[in-house]
């Protein structure tokens, strides 16, 4: 009996149907994981890019086996599939017969060559009539290579979850729980694309802590660490669900705005603004800290660059107009660019 630890494992069967019929019942009979049959070469490919099996069963005298094999091989992105080539073409079952095991020898690593992970020989018997011919071969050495190909697969879907968990530990803050600067440089660039693709407007806010170095120099770096913390939770309970926020560095954020225009976004960040200037930190019974926080806007235009970084940087700008005005307020592209334009109207 095959154990089946691994979840979700499919096996892809290209033969005909005289070939599926010579499989072992617990391979054509097993519920614990999925068989699909296709005797078909562009099917076949097109179903494996879709949706790629873990496992590959090939009959070798079916037209286009070869080139499945030889296919797969280059795929890079599949190599993880473990590909079983079952050879029951006549000639070179009669020239293994005839030339013996020197001749087998060769004959499987050309076929191991070719993409196979295996190579399992099928033997043809005539039936009592002699009018007819069957398909048959070991069971047990089918079972054998089919339990490699479902440990290979347990193995690939183990790396895959780890690296989903090392992923996911590379693209957070540990101290505030949020995506960190490195996810945003991965996340902005999709964002942008989908915006542009979908005609949809995009927009995104910078903001940082008004005067924190008095905070961890009064209180220390243990009582900033937690202000931090309770900031990150207020703003995350008071985010839409389209809003995806980030710690850039030290006490400055950024929150990306989906399908948000410059003026929806303004009305974020104002929100915001008041929301934590508003109720003071309660950090323990008997330490209270009032913080308030500068805010900068900005929306995506046709002009910025692929990667965010004018988008961001017009954002950025807006920040520093905030703190130079007095800090505690928003200030978004719109205005700094109205500002800008009067002050070069009153110049010249």
């Amino acid at each position: 009996m095959i154990k089946n630890k691994a979840k979700n494992i499919s096996i892809l069967v290209f033969g005909k149907n005289n070939f599926i019929a010579t499989l072992p019942d617990q391979i054509r009979y097993t519920t614990t994981f999925s068989v699909e049959v296709i005797d078909n070469l562009n099917q076949a490919m097109s179903r494996i890019q879709m949706t790629p099996p873990d496992i590959i069963f090939v009959q070798a005298s079916l037209d286009g086996s070869m080139k499945l094999c030889s296919w797969l091989k280059k795929q890079t992105k599949l190599s993880w599939i473990y590909c079983i080539l079952f050879e029951d073409r006549l000639q070179q079952l009669t020239d293994r017969n005839k030339y013996g095991w020197q001749r087998e020898l060769e004959m499987s690593a050309a076929a191991l060559k070719q993409g196979a992970d295996a190579y399992i020989w099928y033997l043809i018997e005539e039936k009592t009539d002699h009018t007819l011919a069957e398909l048959t071969a070991n069971h047990g050495l089918i079972l054998a290579q089919l339990t490699v190909g479902l440990r290979k697969a347990q193995k690939y879907q183990d790396l895959i979850r780890t690296n989903d968990i090392l992923s996911a530990i590379a693209l957070a803050d540990s101290l505030t729980e949020l995506n960190n600067r490195r996810a945003l440089a991965r996340h902005l660039p999709r964002q942008i694309k989908t915006a542009r693709t979908q005609k949809t407007s995009l927009s995104l806010i910078i903001l940082d802590i008004d005067h924190f170095k008095k905070v961890n120099d009064t209180h220390g770096h243990l009582v900033g660490d937690r202000v931090l913390q309770l900031l990150c939770q207020r703003l995350q309970h008071n985010l839409r669900s389209q809003d995806t926020p980030f710690r850039y560095g030290g006490e400055e954020f950024v929150i990306l705005l989906a399908n948000t225009t410059d003026d929806e976004a303004l009305s974020v960040a104002r929100r915001l603004n008041r929301l934590v200037s508003d109720e003071p930190f309660a950090l323990s019974n008997k330490l209270t800290i009032n913080i308030t926080i500068s805010l900068g806007t900005a929306c995506l235009q046709a002009e910025d660059d692929d990667q965010g970084e004018s988008l961001l940087y017009r954002a950025d700008q807006c920040l520093l107009q905030a703190k130079t005005a007095g800090r505690n307020r928003v200030i978004n592209s719109n205005y700094l660019s109205s500002n800008v334009s009067r002050l070069k109207a009153v110049s010249s």
